[in-house]
């Protein structure tokens, strides 16, 4: 008898009971608080959505207005080379190398 009192005494001061205890008390809660979290969390999310986008738009905006920029330069070289020789420079593409 002893060991089986002393089994249950360590169980009850060890906190598994109260852990027990406490699990059941959030399963019962849980679907009434998580509806109350989601209304409390959800203008926190459209904030961060919100925020990313704003972001991923000015990054955009940037990496756009630099390629632009090298695009316009690398265009301005190829006309100027092109002036010097009176006509555009063509490739030849393979279905003409295979006629020749």
């Amino acid at each position: 008898m002893a060991v089986f009192e002393k089994a249950v005494e360590g169980l009850v001061e060890g906190g598994a009971v109260t852990g027990a205890a406490v699990g059941l008390g959030v399963l019962l809660l849980v679907p009434g608080l998580l509806p109350a979290v989601g209304r409390a969390l959800r203008p926190l999310a459209v904030g961060a959505v919100r925020t990313g986008i704003t972001v991923y738009n000015q990054a955009a905006t940037t990496v756009r207005e630099a390629t632009d920029d090298i695009i316009a330069e690398a265009r301005a070289e190829i006309d100027a080379a092109n002036q010097g020789q009176g006509e555009p420079v063509r490739r030849r593409t393979r279905a003409h190398e295979s006629a020749a």
